[in-house]
């Protein structure tokens, strides 16, 4: 049986009811914590699980690509909607990243007043050179 969600108007408690599709709408919903019957559906977010090839599809848009080096407040949201698309947790300065785009500072500026951004990638490129 599904769960729909309601919210009373007297007491602004939530609560959920558990009813057939056939009841829906015939059956008198009642406020579980003070009994009254001025109430109203409440409507919740819905889910939609993709996979990661959807995902992935969804922010491999082109065009949306074009022009962003000219523009840091939308290479800041494109970077910040790959984040999310993506699902997983990123680092602190990630998010520092995409907001500093987003407040128009250009990818020049964050990198020079982040050093410790690419530290990985030069201390690995730094050993090759001893090779």
């Amino acid at each position: 049986m599904p769960t729909y969600d309601f919210v009373c108007l007297n007491c602004h408690q939530l609560f959920d009811v558990f009813m057939s599709f056939s009841e829906y709408g015939s059956r008198k919903v009642k406020c579980e914590h003070c009994g009254s019957p001025n109430v109203r559906r409440r409507m919740t977010k819905v889910r939609i699980a993709r996979s990661e090839e959807s995902r992935l599809e969804g922010i491999a848009d082109e065009s949306a690509l074009d022009g962003l080096e000219d523009d840091p407040k939308a290479l800041g949201k494109m970077m910040k909607k790959m984040g999310k698309e993506m699902g997983e947790d990123l680092p602190p300065e990630f998010d520092d990243m995409t907001e500093r785009l987003e407040a128009g500072q250009s990818p020049e500026e964050i990198e020079a007043s982040m050093p410790d951004l690419g530290a990985d990638s030069d201390a690995s490129a730094g050993m090759d050179d001893d090779l």
